[in-house]
Protein backbone atom coordinates (compact mmCIF):
# COMPACT_ATOMS: atom_id res chain seq x y z
CA UNK A 1 0.00 0.00 0.00
CA UNK A 2 3.16 2.37 0.43
CA UNK A 3 3.39 2.88 -3.35
CA UNK A 4 -0.30 4.37 -3.16
CA UNK A 5 0.39 6.46 -0.05
CA UNK A 6 3.27 7.94 -2.02
CA UNK A 7 1.44 8.61 -5.17
CA UNK A 8 -1.27 10.61 -3.26
CA UNK A 9 1.58 12.18 -1.39
CA UNK A 10 2.86 13.80 -4.41
CA UNK A 11 -0.56 15.03 -5.51
CA UNK A 12 -1.09 16.42 -1.78
CA UNK A 13 2.43 18.44 -1.43
CA UNK A 14 2.95 20.45 2.16
CA UNK A 15 2.63 23.92 1.87
CA UNK A 16 0.42 26.39 3.02
CA UNK A 17 -2.54 26.13 -0.26
CA UNK A 18 -4.58 23.36 0.06
CA UNK A 19 -4.26 20.34 -2.39
CA UNK A 20 -6.97 20.22 -4.96
CA UNK A 21 -9.00 17.12 -4.27
CA UNK A 22 -10.13 16.53 -7.80
CA UNK A 23 -6.42 15.28 -8.73
CA UNK A 24 -6.65 12.68 -5.95
CA UNK A 25 -10.08 11.68 -6.11
CA UNK A 26 -9.25 11.14 -9.71
CA UNK A 27 -6.41 9.08 -9.06
CA UNK A 28 -8.31 6.79 -6.68
CA UNK A 29 -10.35 6.31 -9.63
CA UNK A 30 -7.86 5.30 -11.91
CA UNK A 31 -6.53 3.00 -9.58
CA UNK A 32 -9.43 1.34 -9.39
CA UNK A 33 -10.15 1.99 -6.09
CA UNK A 34 -13.88 3.84 -6.68
CA UNK A 35 -14.88 0.74 -8.96
CA UNK A 36 -13.75 -1.65 -6.76
CA UNK A 37 -16.10 -1.10 -4.30
CA UNK A 38 -19.06 -2.23 -6.45
CA UNK A 39 -20.22 -6.07 -5.06
CA UNK A 40 -18.09 -8.83 -7.40
CA UNK A 41 -21.58 -9.40 -9.45
CA UNK A 42 -22.03 -6.18 -10.53
CA UNK A 43 -18.05 -5.41 -12.05
CA UNK A 44 -16.18 -4.61 -8.38
CA UNK A 45 -14.19 -7.14 -6.09
CA UNK A 46 -15.95 -5.96 -2.85
CA UNK A 47 -13.99 -3.83 -1.47
CA UNK A 48 -16.23 -2.41 0.47
CA UNK A 49 -17.80 -5.19 1.58
CA UNK A 50 -15.22 -7.99 2.87
CA UNK A 51 -16.99 -9.99 5.77
CA UNK A 52 -13.79 -12.64 4.70
CA UNK A 53 -10.61 -10.36 4.98
CA UNK A 54 -11.98 -7.14 6.35
CA UNK A 55 -7.81 -6.49 6.95
CA UNK A 56 -7.70 -5.63 3.21
CA UNK A 57 -10.03 -2.41 3.06
CA UNK A 58 -8.42 -0.99 6.66
CA UNK A 59 -5.15 -0.79 5.29
CA UNK A 60 -6.73 0.76 2.07
CA UNK A 61 -8.08 3.24 4.00
CA UNK A 62 -5.27 4.13 5.82
CA UNK A 63 -3.05 4.06 2.92
CA UNK A 64 -5.51 6.91 1.31
CA UNK A 65 -5.37 8.47 4.99
CA UNK A 66 -1.76 8.74 5.47
CA UNK A 67 -1.92 10.71 2.25
CA UNK A 68 -4.48 13.05 2.67
CA UNK A 69 -7.12 12.88 5.34
CA UNK A 70 -9.35 14.78 3.02
CA UNK A 71 -9.02 12.72 0.41
CA UNK A 72 -9.48 9.57 3.08
CA UNK A 73 -13.07 11.02 4.12
CA UNK A 74 -13.95 11.12 0.75
CA UNK A 75 -13.07 7.43 -0.09
CA UNK A 76 -14.51 6.62 3.24
CA UNK A 77 -17.79 8.19 2.87
CA UNK A 78 -17.97 6.40 -1.03
CA UNK A 79 -17.30 3.28 0.76
CA UNK A 80 -19.80 3.64 3.52
CA UNK A 81 -22.54 4.36 0.26
CA UNK A 82 -21.30 1.29 -1.67
CA UNK A 83 -21.98 -0.46 1.01
CA UNK A 84 -24.92 0.49 2.25
CA UNK A 85 -26.28 -0.33 -1.65
CA UNK A 86 -24.83 -3.60 -1.55
CA UNK A 87 -26.78 -3.90 1.89
CA UNK A 88 -30.01 -2.35 0.57
CA UNK A 89 -30.70 -1.52 -2.59
CA UNK A 90 -33.02 -4.17 -4.54
CA UNK A 91 -33.76 -4.94 -8.10
CA UNK A 92 -33.05 -2.07 -11.20
CA UNK A 93 -32.13 0.75 -8.58
CA UNK A 94 -29.41 -1.40 -7.59
CA UNK A 95 -28.53 -2.53 -10.96
CA UNK A 96 -28.02 0.96 -11.68
CA UNK A 97 -26.42 2.10 -8.53
CA UNK A 98 -23.84 -0.77 -8.68
CA UNK A 99 -23.15 -0.02 -12.23
CA UNK A 100 -22.28 3.68 -11.56
CA UNK A 101 -20.42 2.88 -8.64
CA UNK A 102 -18.44 -0.22 -11.10
CA UNK A 103 -17.56 2.42 -13.62
CA UNK A 104 -15.74 4.65 -11.10
CA UNK A 105 -18.32 7.32 -10.16
CA UNK A 106 -17.63 9.12 -6.87
CA UNK A 107 -20.81 8.45 -4.15
CA UNK A 108 -20.87 9.54 -0.77
CA UNK A 109 -23.58 9.61 2.70
CA UNK A 110 -24.82 12.96 3.77
CA UNK A 111 -26.51 12.82 7.10
CA UNK A 112 -25.48 15.83 9.29
CA UNK A 113 -28.79 18.12 9.28
CA UNK A 114 -28.42 21.71 9.35
CA UNK A 115 -30.54 24.72 10.55
CA UNK A 116 -33.50 22.78 9.39
CA UNK A 117 -33.65 18.78 9.09
CA UNK A 118 -34.67 17.58 6.18
CA UNK A 119 -37.85 15.65 5.79
CA UNK A 120 -40.13 14.09 3.14
CA UNK A 121 -43.34 15.10 2.74
CA UNK A 122 -45.79 14.90 0.18
CA UNK A 123 -42.73 13.48 -2.76
CA UNK A 124 -40.81 16.36 -2.07
CA UNK A 125 -37.90 17.53 0.60
CA UNK A 126 -37.33 20.44 2.44
CA UNK A 127 -34.32 21.33 4.85
CA UNK A 128 -31.14 21.56 4.26
CA UNK A 129 -27.93 19.19 5.28
CA UNK A 130 -23.92 20.56 6.59
CA UNK A 131 -21.16 18.44 6.83
CA UNK A 132 -21.84 17.73 3.20
CA UNK A 133 -17.97 15.90 2.05
CA UNK A 134 -17.47 16.52 -1.46
CA UNK A 135 -19.99 18.53 -2.67
CA UNK A 136 -18.26 20.25 -5.33
CA UNK A 137 -16.84 16.82 -6.51
CA UNK A 138 -19.43 13.66 -5.82
CA UNK A 139 -21.36 12.24 -8.56
CA UNK A 140 -24.14 10.60 -6.29
CA UNK A 141 -25.28 11.28 -3.16
CA UNK A 142 -27.04 9.18 -0.45
CA UNK A 143 -29.24 11.38 1.50
CA UNK A 144 -30.91 10.60 4.61
CA UNK A 145 -34.81 12.23 5.53
CA UNK A 146 -37.26 11.39 7.82
CA UNK A 147 -40.56 10.65 6.10
CA UNK A 148 -44.24 11.49 7.79
CA UNK A 149 -43.99 8.77 9.82
CA UNK A 150 -40.47 9.46 11.30
CA UNK A 151 -38.98 7.05 10.20
CA UNK A 152 -35.15 7.65 8.33
CA UNK A 153 -34.82 7.10 4.24
CA UNK A 154 -32.35 7.04 2.32
CA UNK A 155 -32.50 8.62 -1.14
CA UNK A 156 -29.82 8.03 -3.93
CA UNK A 157 -29.66 11.68 -6.26
CA UNK A 158 -27.41 12.47 -8.77
CA UNK A 159 -25.33 15.88 -8.59
CA UNK A 160 -26.98 16.94 -11.39
CA UNK A 161 -30.16 17.64 -9.84
CA UNK A 162 -28.72 19.36 -7.24
CA UNK A 163 -27.55 22.59 -9.22
CA UNK A 164 -27.56 26.04 -7.39
CA UNK A 165 -28.22 24.13 -4.27
CA UNK A 166 -24.64 23.63 -2.97
CA UNK A 167 -22.65 25.52 -1.10
CA UNK A 168 -19.36 24.45 -0.47
CA UNK A 169 -17.69 28.02 -0.28
CA UNK A 170 -19.28 27.88 3.58
CA UNK A 171 -16.73 25.46 4.56
CA UNK A 172 -14.46 27.70 6.32
CA UNK A 173 -12.38 25.46 8.71
CA UNK A 174 -9.03 25.21 9.71
CA UNK A 175 -9.04 21.78 8.97
CA UNK A 176 -10.16 19.08 6.47
CA UNK A 177 -10.73 22.13 4.17
CA UNK A 178 -10.41 20.23 0.91
CA UNK A 179 -13.17 18.07 1.36
CA UNK A 180 -15.32 21.21 0.70
CA UNK A 181 -18.05 19.49 3.38
CA UNK A 182 -20.69 22.80 2.82
CA UNK A 183 -24.13 23.03 2.78
CA UNK A 184 -27.35 21.77 1.17
CA UNK A 185 -29.94 23.58 0.47
CA UNK A 186 -32.99 20.52 -0.36
CA UNK A 187 -35.78 22.79 -0.39
CA UNK A 188 -38.60 21.78 -2.83
CA UNK A 189 -36.35 18.95 -4.17
CA UNK A 190 -38.89 16.45 -5.80
CA UNK A 191 -37.98 12.74 -4.84
CA UNK A 192 -38.95 10.06 -7.46
CA UNK A 193 -39.16 6.29 -6.86
CA UNK A 194 -36.33 5.18 -8.38
CA UNK A 195 -34.45 7.72 -5.87
CA UNK A 196 -35.60 5.28 -3.06
CA UNK A 197 -32.76 3.29 -1.04
CA UNK A 198 -34.19 0.22 1.20
CA UNK A 199 -36.90 0.64 3.54
CA UNK A 200 -37.44 3.17 6.33
CA UNK A 201 -34.78 2.60 9.37
CA UNK A 202 -32.74 0.71 7.02
CA UNK A 203 -29.71 2.70 7.82
CA UNK A 204 -30.08 2.99 11.53
CA UNK A 205 -29.54 -0.84 11.76
CA UNK A 206 -27.06 -2.53 13.40
CA UNK A 207 -24.01 -3.11 13.60
CA UNK A 208 -23.66 -1.21 9.63
CA UNK A 209 -24.97 2.32 11.01
CA UNK A 210 -22.57 2.77 14.30
CA UNK A 211 -20.37 -0.29 13.64
CA UNK A 212 -19.12 1.93 10.93
CA UNK A 213 -17.12 3.85 12.40
CA UNK A 214 -14.20 1.68 12.04
CA UNK A 215 -13.58 2.76 8.74
CA UNK A 216 -12.81 6.30 9.41
CA UNK A 217 -10.71 5.45 12.59
CA UNK A 218 -8.70 3.47 10.01
CA UNK A 219 -8.30 6.85 8.10
CA UNK A 220 -7.29 8.53 10.98
CA UNK A 221 -4.73 5.38 11.63
CA UNK A 222 -3.00 5.87 8.62
CA UNK A 223 -1.99 9.61 9.74
CA UNK A 224 -0.57 8.57 12.58
CA UNK A 225 1.68 6.18 10.76
CA UNK A 226 2.54 8.93 8.56
CA UNK A 227 3.49 11.57 11.41
CA UNK A 228 5.24 8.41 13.16
CA UNK A 229 7.17 8.50 9.78
CA UNK A 230 7.84 12.08 9.33
CA UNK A 231 8.94 12.06 12.96
CA UNK A 232 11.39 9.19 12.43
CA UNK A 233 12.74 10.91 9.30
CA UNK A 234 13.25 14.12 10.87
CA UNK A 235 15.10 13.11 14.13
CA UNK A 236 17.49 10.78 11.95
CA UNK A 237 18.25 13.89 9.88
CA UNK A 238 19.21 15.52 13.15
CA UNK A 239 20.65 13.04 14.58
CA UNK A 240 18.47 12.74 17.57
CA UNK A 241 17.24 9.08 17.03
CA UNK A 242 19.59 7.76 20.11
CA UNK A 243 19.00 10.70 22.15
CA UNK A 244 16.94 9.53 25.50
CA UNK A 245 14.36 11.60 25.37
CA UNK A 246 13.74 11.76 21.91
CA UNK A 247 13.80 7.88 21.87
CA UNK A 248 11.23 7.66 24.96
CA UNK A 249 8.92 9.98 22.66
CA UNK A 250 9.44 8.29 19.40
CA UNK A 251 8.92 4.89 21.22
CA UNK A 252 5.47 6.53 22.43
CA UNK A 253 4.18 7.02 19.32
CA UNK A 254 5.39 3.75 17.79
CA UNK A 255 2.82 2.27 20.97
CA UNK A 256 0.11 4.79 20.09
CA UNK A 257 0.03 3.55 16.31
CA UNK A 258 0.18 -0.06 17.29
CA UNK A 259 -2.59 0.20 19.63
CA UNK A 260 -4.56 1.63 17.24
CA UNK A 261 -3.88 -0.73 14.27
CA UNK A 262 -5.02 -3.60 17.25
CA UNK A 263 -8.34 -1.92 17.62
CA UNK A 264 -8.87 -1.59 14.35
CA UNK A 265 -8.35 -5.05 12.94
CA UNK A 266 -10.49 -6.16 15.36
CA UNK A 267 -13.35 -3.99 15.16
CA UNK A 268 -13.31 -4.87 11.48
CA UNK A 269 -13.45 -7.93 11.81
CA UNK A 270 -15.89 -8.61 14.40
CA UNK A 271 -18.28 -5.77 12.94
CA UNK A 272 -17.89 -7.29 8.99
CA UNK A 273 -18.20 -10.76 10.07
CA UNK A 274 -21.62 -12.59 8.54
CA UNK A 275 -22.66 -13.39 12.16
CA UNK A 276 -22.06 -9.98 13.28
CA UNK A 277 -25.32 -8.87 15.69
CA UNK A 278 -26.45 -5.43 16.36
CA UNK A 279 -24.48 -5.06 19.56
CA UNK A 280 -21.06 -5.53 18.20
CA UNK A 281 -21.04 -1.79 17.07
CA UNK A 282 -20.09 -1.40 21.01
CA UNK A 283 -16.47 -2.86 19.70
CA UNK A 284 -16.19 -0.22 16.45
CA UNK A 285 -17.03 2.77 18.92
CA UNK A 286 -14.41 1.54 21.59
CA UNK A 287 -12.08 1.12 18.36
CA UNK A 288 -13.09 4.60 16.90
CA UNK A 289 -12.61 5.88 21.06
CA UNK A 290 -9.29 4.29 21.29
CA UNK A 291 -8.03 5.77 18.16
CA UNK A 292 -8.64 9.44 19.38
CA UNK A 293 -6.78 9.08 22.70
CA UNK A 294 -4.16 7.71 21.05
CA UNK A 295 -4.14 10.00 18.28
CA UNK A 296 -3.97 12.85 20.58
CA UNK A 297 -1.01 11.45 22.28
CA UNK A 298 0.84 10.82 19.27
CA UNK A 299 0.60 14.30 18.68
CA UNK A 300 1.62 15.59 21.74
CA UNK A 301 4.58 13.42 21.49
CA UNK A 302 5.35 14.61 18.34
CA UNK A 303 5.36 18.25 18.66
CA UNK A 304 7.41 17.58 22.02
CA UNK A 305 9.90 15.42 19.49
CA UNK A 306 9.59 18.39 16.58
CA UNK A 307 9.19 21.55 17.96
CA UNK A 308 8.19 24.96 16.39
CA UNK A 309 9.87 24.18 13.29
CA UNK A 310 6.92 21.39 12.63
CA UNK A 311 4.01 24.65 12.76
CA UNK A 312 5.45 25.92 9.94
CA UNK A 313 3.03 25.32 6.84
CA UNK A 314 5.62 23.79 4.73
CA UNK A 315 6.01 20.92 7.38
CA UNK A 316 5.33 17.64 6.36
CA UNK A 317 3.27 17.43 9.18
CA UNK A 318 1.69 20.55 9.81
CA UNK A 319 -1.79 19.82 7.59
CA UNK A 320 -1.94 16.02 8.95
CA UNK A 321 -1.99 17.26 12.38
CA UNK A 322 -4.13 20.03 11.15
CA UNK A 323 -6.68 17.60 9.40
CA UNK A 324 -6.30 15.23 12.49
CA UNK A 325 -7.26 17.43 14.77
CA UNK A 326 -10.87 18.27 13.12
CA UNK A 327 -11.31 14.97 12.15
CA UNK A 328 -11.30 13.37 15.70
CA UNK A 329 -14.12 15.89 16.99
CA UNK A 330 -16.49 13.94 14.13
CA UNK A 331 -18.72 12.26 14.77
CA UNK A 332 -19.72 13.00 18.16
CA UNK A 333 -16.88 10.93 20.13
CA UNK A 334 -19.20 11.70 23.48
CA UNK A 335 -22.46 10.50 22.38
CA UNK A 336 -20.14 7.33 20.86
CA UNK A 337 -19.03 6.67 24.11
CA UNK A 338 -22.10 6.56 25.79
CA UNK A 339 -23.73 4.33 23.87
CA UNK A 340 -20.73 1.98 23.46
CA UNK A 341 -21.47 1.09 27.08
CA UNK A 342 -24.80 0.25 26.27
CA UNK A 343 -23.98 -2.42 24.03
CA UNK A 344 -21.75 -3.92 26.14
CA UNK A 345 -24.22 -5.15 28.64
CA UNK A 346 -26.71 -6.17 25.90
CA UNK A 347 -26.39 -9.90 27.13
CA UNK A 348 -24.93 -11.55 30.03
CA UNK A 349 -21.79 -12.52 28.06
CA UNK A 350 -21.10 -9.46 26.80
CA UNK A 351 -21.38 -7.79 29.93
CA UNK A 352 -18.87 -10.93 31.56
CA UNK A 353 -16.66 -9.77 28.23
CA UNK A 354 -15.88 -6.25 29.28
CA UNK A 355 -15.16 -7.00 32.90
CA UNK A 356 -18.70 -5.36 33.56
CA UNK A 357 -19.78 -7.97 36.09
Amino acid sequence: MRHLTDALAKLAPAGPEEPAIGPLVEHLREAGLLSACAPADTGGSDLAHLPNDPARLAETLAAVGAASLSAGRLFEGHVNAAKLVALYALGDARDRWCAAIARGQLFGVWGAEGAQPVRLSDGRLSGEKRFASGADILDHAIITARDDAGDVQLFVVGLDRLEGRLFPEEWSVSGMKATASGRVDLDGLRIEPGDHLGAPADYLREPHFQGGVWRYAAVQLGAMQEMTRCTAHQLGARGQTEAPLQAARLRRMVMACETARLWVDHAARTVERPEARPCDAGVAMLARLTIEREAVTLMQEMDAALGAASFATAHPVERHRRDLQFYLRQANPDGLGEAAMGWLRETPEDTRRWNLL
